[in-house]
């Protein structure tokens, strides 16, 4: 969705006129009277809750935490002052705002904060705070009382999505306000329960019994070990499905210096002065004793003191519905990851309350302002999965972090196109990496050998076959022979940004934005390792997805803004796209190639064999609609960073 220009100012101009002419004016209208007409939030109820799907009502006594996000003051003037301040050549380039000038100019009067408040304290809606860029004012009530308030009915829905079948709370119909206050509230959050669809992108391998399997290196004369490099360890026994060097066994986990050498770095590239924030759920409280641990088993130098903090909420909530464990486990590949790329960048962590705030918590690291680049390695299954006046807050947020001259990385998913019997079962790219105003980050395979040079890259994309005698069998279950890939494709709802003109072919893009922008390394058969303490010890095991893509291209950027003397790069999209097909990037295309495995990896729900066997593998084979080719592709972007990134972006 393009960022629409706000009527408020108009509507609250008229409004102080005719009230001129009969008495009272907007500002001083008591919450009573502003009740008395209303208008509705076209847009607030999800495509999911249709009469067909609804399954029962929602207890009145449920207690809900919402929030009342309020509209830019001139949100077109935003835009056309991000643009501004984004794009190379453009004489405003790289004259960011601080987040104080940002508030001042842009965001709502103190005067529409407090007459929203006093409104909804007018309701039984009990208000609990408000934002320091004043984008939400955050209330609780009980369902009963929500109701009421926004003259609604919540009810329970069934949806399918990749995390599952849910019965999931969400308005019947749209919500609605006093009319007067309409053009201030852009959208009532935390009505609907969208945000259990949204699961964090981190894939670790899992052997058949759900464990994460150990960091094993090759061991001479076992062909079932993972290769500590490309084709180190390759099972002979199995079929040879590729050419000679082409397939390997399963990577055990890409060290340090691997990871680094993948991107051309140096010793002297290390992201200092510079900070990179990470958005997540929870808190893993071992999170610094883990990250050192792992960093004596893959070369990375220790955290020193400071380097790590953390942005807490008081409390956390809704654990049973949204899995603190693999929050967890994303929140140490996203500061491992970011650890390997740019050691000595600090890292700030966000944590939502739940998997329910992370917006909330995104809106607080770019009111924070502290981090040049943010990192986010979770989302949305499709764009269709969330209210369109939900999806509209990324407007705001992702606005005001362009404008200060922060980047905003999001992983574009794991279960490829969605168009898989396990995920959506029909073409649609994730949400909120669809957004134009974010960089969506897609995923590589990535084959590095034994001198520490890259072989090859392929999109990722895997199709999953079965030994079958002397053969390779595809398989074929609910997602067919897909066995995991990065997410891709054009939005159904955002129209196509000046940034994708011309390199984004026109048969493609069809006018609309399509995903992702650029890419790094995700397959876990080729992982990063990474090291976590779960409920049965600390384990260590090859890691991937494109939430371990995201914060690499984040911790790319921290050294590229060291390499270049710069504090911040701001929106990185149209510096993205100026690189393509240029030396700065590598042109990523498919590969035959594969890696053999004693099991196939799980990413989220996409479906694959449980139990222990004989798999392969294979690389970018299309196993859906999406794959890599020459210039920008619907898998990789328009490519993969090198060396020469680093020198190159925003120039």
């Amino acid at each position: 969705m393009a960022v629409r220009p706000s009527r408020a100012a108009a509507v609250l101009a008229s409004c102080a006129v005719l009230a001129g002419i009969g008495g009272t004016t907007a500002a001083q209208a008591t919450p009573t009277a502003l009740d008395s007409d209303r208008t509705t939030i076209e847009g607030s109820a999800p495509t999911w809750a249709t009469p067909s799907a609804r399954v029962g009502d929602v207890a009145d006594g449920e207690v809900r935490q919402v929030q009342v996000a309020l509209a830019l003051k001139d949100p077109r003037g935003a835009e056309a002052l991000a643009r501004a301040v984004t794009t190379p050549g453009s004489p405003q380039h790289g004259k960011f705002l601080s987040a104080k000038q940002f508030v001042d100019r842009f965001a709502a009067d103190k005067s529409t904060v407090d007459r929203v408040s006093a409104w909804l304290g007018s309701q039984g809606l009990k208000v609990k705070g408000v934002s320091d860029n004043r984008h939400f004012i955050s209330v609780e009530g009980n369902v009963g009382t929500l109701q009421t308030a926004f003259r609604v009915k919540l009810s329970k829905f069934k949806h399918t999505t990749k995390k599952g079948a849910f019965e999931l709370a969400a308005p019947e119909s749209a919500v609605s306000v006093p009319r007067e206050l309409r053009g201030s509230v852009q959208a009532v959050l935390g009505l609907d329960d969208s945000e259990l669809t949204i699961a964090p992108k981190q894939v670790a391998g899992r052997a058949p019994n759900g464990a994460r399997p150990g960091v094993t290196p090759a061991a001479p004369g076992d062909p079932q070990s993972c290769a500590r490099y490309w084709g180190e360890a390759n099972n002979s026994s199995a079929p040879q499905k590729f050419g000679a060097g082409n397939q390997s066994n399963l990577i055990c986990g890409y060290n340090t210096p691997q990871m680094r050498a993948i991107y051309g770095l140096g010793g002297g590239n290390t992201g200092a002065n510079s900070t990179v924030a990470i958005i997540g759920a929870y808190n893993h409280a071992a999170i610094v004793s883990d990250t050192n641990r792992a960093a004596q088993t893959f070369g990375s130098p220790q955290l020193a003191a400071g380097q790590y903090s953390a942005v807490l909420p008081p409390a956390y909530d809704n654990q049973d519905k949204c899995g603190p464990e693999s929050w967890a486990g994303e929140q140490a590949l996203d500061v491992q990851a970011i650890h390997t790329i740019a050691p000595a960048s600090k890292i700030v962590y966000y944590g939502a309350t739940s998997c329910y705030t992370l917006l909330d918590a995104l809106n607080k690291a770019v009111q924070d302002n502290k981090a040049s680049v943010i990192s986010n390695s979770w989302g949305y299954t499709g764009e269709s999965s969330v209210a369109a006046a939900n999806r509209q807050q990324m407007d705001g947020i992702a606005l005001q972090a362009a404008i200060q001259g922060q980047a905003i990385t999001f992983s574009s998913g794991d279960a490829g196109d969605n168009s898989g019997g396990s995920a959506l079962g029909k073409v649609e790219a994730d949400f909120p990496a669809s957004h134009p105003w974010v960089t969506a980050v897609g995923g590589t395979s990535v084959a590095l050998g034994g001198d520490n040079k890259v072989k090859f890259q392929a999109g990722w994309e895997i199709a999953g076959y079965t030994q079958s005698g002397n053969t390779w069998a595809a398989q074929q279950d609910a997602d067919g022979r897909f066995a995991g890939g990065a997410g891709g494709g054009t939005s159904l709802l955002f129209d196509q940004p000046e940034y994708q003109k011309g390199v984004v072919p026109d048969g493609v893009a069809k006018g609309k934005r399509a995903t992702p922008d650029i890419s790094a390394l995700a397959d876990a058969y080729t992982g990063i390792g990474v090291g976590f303490t779960t409920a049965d010890g600390y384990v260590e095991y090859a890691s991937g997805g494109t939430s371990a893509a995201a914060p690499i291209v984040a911790a790319l950027v921290a050294n590229a803004q060291q390499s270049q003397g710069v504090e911040r790069m701001g929106f990185l999209n149209a510096a993205i796209y100026q690189l393509a097909g240029k030396a700065a990037v590598t042109d990523v295309k498919p590969v035959q190639a594969g890696v053999w495995s004693p099991y196939m990896i799980s990413y989220g729900k996409v479906t694959v064999p449980n139990q222990q066997g004989s798999y392969l593998a294979e690389f970018d084979a299309k196993p859906q609609s999406l794959q890599s080719g020459t210039g920008w592709d619907n898998v990789t972007g328009v490519g993969t960073p090198n060396a020469a990134f680093l020198t190159s972006l925003g120039k």
